[in-house]
């Protein structure tokens, strides 16, 4: 059996989870990444995607997360996302308001900014379709 550690998932609105695990796969920004006991201290930014959680009971969660940052210990692991829910609690609109709403800020952006922002909603569409059934 895998040695469990603590991991926390928390929003600015609450604390999504706070419970030991044995494995919880990231969406870093620079590639997902899976966090285990006694892994190296590491500290990256999170990119809008799931994050998967397996329980130390054998049980598996998803949250959606809407960027962020991730601290790892080799005791532990707190995600500080930007925004997160629970897949269950994800709905399509909410999702496509928060792709138009930074469509929005595609006007009159720079070009350095516009690559960003268009980043940012193919992450967002991506999203949409790993967690909302077609």
């Amino acid at each position: 059996m895998a040695d469990s550690f603590n991991f926390e998932l928390v929003s600015p609105e609450r604390l999504l989870l706070s419970a030991q695990v044995t494995e919880v796969v990231i969406p870093a920004t620079e590639g997902e990444m899976t966090v285990m006991a006694n892994h190296a201290p590491t500290m990256t930014t999170v990119k809008p995607g799931v994050v998967t959680v397996k329980m130390a009971d054998g049980t598996s969660e998803r949250f959606a997360v809407f960027g962020g940052f991730a601290d790892i210990l080799p005791t532990g692991c707190t995600l500080l996302a930007e925004s997160a829910v629970h897949v269950d609690e994800l709905d399509v609109s909410v999702l496509e308001n928060r792709i138009a709403s930074v469509r929005a800020e595609l006007e009159g952006a720079g070009d350095e900014k516009r690559t960003r922002i268009e980043q940012f909603i193919a992450e967002l569409t991506k999203l949409g379709e790993v967690v909302i059934p077609a």
